[in-house]
């Protein structure tokens, strides 16, 4: 059947009373919907539980943005569990600037020893000896 936009106006007479193809023999009503329906409005029906509906979406809604975030900080405390070279070791720069701040001198050592209150004469400390 052609399209209604493509009818003319010897096929658009040729219509049913209707109007809608594929209507043909059923008795139609003003309003657009048939006699024999039961419920005229069944197709807008789901709007009776709206606030229901719409508190269920936002549950799932929030439910996964919840797991999705629960995903994403256990990829991150993986990511601090694993050792990454470029990330974890110190670059060349910081190591040459640590080895810069380094200086041996014997020049505070001697006043250590004066001032220490250890005994130069005690034995040796060997861990697990009774003297």
């Amino acid at each position: 059947m052609p399209e209604p936009t493509e009818m003319n106006g010897p096929d658009l007479a040729k219509m049913p009373v209707g109007g809608a193809p594929g209507t043909e023999g059923k008795d139609s009503v003003a309003n657009g919907h048939t006699e024999n329906e039961s419920n005229p409005f069944a197709e807008y029906m789901w709007m009776e539980n709206e606030e229901e509906y719409n508190r269920q979406v936002e549950e799932e809604l929030l439910e996964q943005e919840f797991l999705e975030r629960c995903f994403q900080e256990m990829l991150d405390e993986e990511d601090q569990d694993w050792f990454i070279p470029e990330r974890d070791l110190p670059s060349v720069g910081q190591i040459q600037q640590q080895l810069n701040g380094l200086s041996v001198s014997n020049g505070n050592g001697d006043e250590i020893l004066r001032k220490s209150i250890l005994n130069p004469e005690a034995k040796e400390f060997v861990p697990g000896v009774k003297y």
